[in-house]
């Protein structure tokens, strides 16, 4: 095990159930994530991403495998790694009832922060919640109670975060704001492992991507490497829809890739693995297919096309995990 690594583990297990009715949840999960670096964790459901995210943040117990966070051994230093990391579920687990400043406050004081006062007007003014910090939380907008929720996971400032899909349900403006604060984060030198469902938001903000399948990491690397994986995507929009099936024939004989039909664009498309295919060759069999063709392109394969060609899951499809439900991070004050 190597301390260039924040997150570092090897054959983690976990399973649910008793006999006859066990379901494998995580089944040897192997994970790298180096320091100072964004981590996105992407599956299919069921995929396991929840519970590995339980298991790494030690509020699951593996049943075999080990793994080290911030240099710590995950199951004989759990208190440890409680000490050294942070967490945001997927629910805003922050208290109605107080304040935002009381919520940020009982947070560093559970935590032994020294100053509590001026820590947690440092990440109420971080996270643009100083005008609304003396108002219940339960008066907040759901983007500025995650916002809320984040900065308690800061208050001892973590050398690693655990984010499980922070910015479901929220509008775009407060998704951009947590993705922003995702980034000064990294800027900062906190490594940050975060789950997503958004795949756009991984391919923005992760430095590396580990793409999980049945309870393993099936693929990792940068969204550039994974792409590179799967070629490219070729595209043909058709004068009239009764062309779409002749298309769709010559896509296929050149792609090997089941075609994506768009009907109301007259257009269809397919994932192409065969890096000698370039458009002039395309147009041509096109044309003497007789297909009448108004447009076609190449162009570089998305995160989403990486998704649906690597897992076996669609790319928008929730967790099923047996583990999955409210994480919040008040489970690890203990």
């Amino acid at each position: 095990m190597t301390t260039t690594y924040a997150v570092l583990s090897e054959g983690l297990e976990k399973s649910f159930g008793s006999r006859g009715n066990v379901v494998h949840a995580v089944r040897g999960l192997d994970l790298a994530v180096a320091q100072g670096t964004v981590c996105g964790v992407l599956g299919p459901n069921g995929a396991g991403k929840t519970t590995a995210v339980r298991l790494l943040a030690t509020l699951l117990r593996p049943d075999a495998g080990s793994a080290r966070v911030a240099g710590h051994d995950l199951v004989r230093e759990a208190g440890a790694v409680r000490g050294a990391i942070g967490v945001t579920g997927q629910y805003a687990s922050v208290d109605g009832d107080l304040t935002g400043r009381q919520n940020l406050r009982l947070f560093a004081k559970l935590h032994r922060v020294r100053d509590t006062a001026a820590r947690a007007g440092e990440l109420l003014d971080r996270f643009g919640l100083a005008e609304a910090a003396d108002r219940p939380a339960s008066t907040y907008s759901g983007g500025m109670r995650r916002r809320l929720d984040l900065a308690a996971s800061l208050i001892r400032r973590p050398a690693v975060l655990f984010l499980d899909e922070p910015t479901t349900g929220l509008d775009p403006a407060s998704r951009n704001q947590i993705r922003e604060a995702v980034r000064t984060l990294k800027d900062d030198g906190t490594t940050v492992l975060l789950t997503t469902q958004y795949l756009e938001e991984a391919d923005q903000l992760a430095d590396t991507i580990a793409l999980m399948d049945h309870g393993r990491v099936a693929h990792t690397g940068s969204p550039g490497e994974l792409k590179a994986l799967i070629g490219s995507y070729a595209e043909v929009v058709v004068a009239h829809p009764d062309a779409l099936p002749g298309a769709a024939a010559v896509l296929d004989q050149l792609t090997g890739s089941a075609p994506d039909f768009a009907p109301e664009r007259h257009a269809v498309g397919a994932l192409a693995t065969d890096p000698t295919l370039t458009l002039p060759r395309l147009v041509r069999e096109l044309d003497a297919a007789g297909v009448p063709l108004l447009d076609a392109s190449l162009r570089p394969p998305t995160l989403d096309d990486v998704f649906l060609r690597l897992t076996s899951g669609p790319a928008d499809a929730r967790r099923n995990d047996p583990n999955d439900g409210p994480n919040d991070h008040k489970e690890l004050v203990a």
